[in-house]
């Protein structure tokens, strides 16, 4: 089965976030609802495409007539909730941006990338395994957040080069975990992930 449009009596719009899995850096979620008018070829799961491709469909998404909003959730905050807990309050900041643009949001039905959601008021959800390469609106948030988190790693890249984050983007990678041995945790790290030097690895 191909991606698709998520069939439902009520208007759809998808959340995902990115930079679950990463060391450094923030998360960021988006919500997304896509015009009913709106071309969506080559909207796919964000990990299935080029960075160059995400660009040129950040700018088609949100230049057309869709509704979309970001979340941000910083590491120090992160360190503090969990990442679970991090990710879904990430996707609560980005629908509250949507729910600020329109005038009744009980008609909604939010569609959730992945198997936990904290419910967002009394608006009706449903979360849904690997729906990024699902549905439409839940790829076009994976998108959106991937695209945005991506440019702020790249943006701290700046601060701290010797971390390569305009390259692995704050994850595990052997080259970022032995960076991490030879300087340290920076302030832009999550000091809830535990280092074990000997395997050289995240715990």
């Amino acid at each position: 089965m191909g991606i698709k449009k998520y069939k439902s009596n009520f208007l759809v719009c998808g959340c995902d976030e990115s930079g679950r899995g990463a060391l450094a850096g923030p998360v960021v979620a988006a919500a997304v609802i896509l015009n009913k008018d709106f071309e969506t070829k080559d909207i796919n799961d964000s990990k299935k495409l080029s960075s160059v491709k995400r660009s040129e469909l950040f700018k088609k998404i949100t230049s057309a007539e869709n509704l979309w909003g970001i979340g941000i959730v910083e590491n120090n905050e992160i360190d503090k909730l969990n990442i679970l807990n991090s990710s879904i309050l990430a996707m609560h900041k980005a629908i509250a941006v949507l729910e600020k643009k329109i005038n009744n949001f009980k008609n909604f039905e939010l569609i959730i990338d992945g198997n936990k959601f904290k419910q967002y008021k009394k608006v009706k959800h449903s979360c849904i395994i690997s729906g990024d390469s699902k549905f439409f609106s839940i790829a076009a948030a994976s998108i959106l957040a991937k695209f945005y988190r991506d440019n702020i790693m790249i943006n701290l890249d700046k601060k701290l080069p010797q971390y390569n984050w305009k390259c692995n983007k704050g994850y595990p990678t052997r080259q970022h975990r032995k960076t991490i041995i030879n300087f340290g945790v920076s302030k832009f790290h999550r000091k809830s992930f535990k280092m074990n030097n000997q395997l050289n690895l995240w715990v």
